[in-house]
This record gives C-alpha cells, sequence and structure tokens, in this order.
C-alpha cells in the first residue's frame, strides 16, 4: 500500500516506547482514512445550497463541481449533521 503524504497528530494516553507499535497503528488509521475519505462518503454527508436558484443539492456531481470549480457568490456547502 501506498503511504499517503499527510500530517497526523495522534495523541496517546500513555508514552509508547515500541516504534513498531507506533508505525502499525498509524498504518491502519492510515487505510481507515484511505476508505472513509472518498467523493461518495463525502456527498453522503454534505449538500449544496444554492441561494441564487433556491435550491438544495445533493447529488455527488454537483458536490464535487462545487468544490472543484468553486461558484460565485451565495452558494454554500452544509453538512447534513
Amino acid at each position: 500500500m501506498k503511504t499517503p503524504n499527510r500530517d497526523l497528530l495522534v495523541l496517546v494516553k500513555h508514552a509508547l516506547d515500541d516504534n513498531e507499535a507506533m508505525e502499525r497503528e498509524l498504518n491502519r488509521l492510515n487505510g481507515l482514512l484511505m476508505d472513509v475519505e472518498t467523493s461518495a462518503t463525502f456527498s453522503r454527508v454534505f449538500e449544496v445550497i444554492d441561494c441564487n436558484k433556491l435550491k438544495v443539492f445533493c447529488d455527488t456531481k454537483r458536490i464535487m463541481q462545487t468544490i472543484t470549480q468553486g461558484e460565485k457568490g451565495f452558494v454554500f456547502l452544509s453538512n447534513k449533521n
């Protein structure tokens, strides 16, 4: 598996002297994040609110288009949570 280029801040309750255990934990965490951080998952939890057209978009294509290209004023990305 390719190692992602990201910075992670991992807080542990006790100091780990075993570097291999910490490396395994970081690899597991990276694997979990790679599974979760997909466009399908992202579009399931967000929606685009377009105040110019008075519409709410929930489809993946429109959400990803808004993120990558940006929109003119009064278009918002809202978390459904």
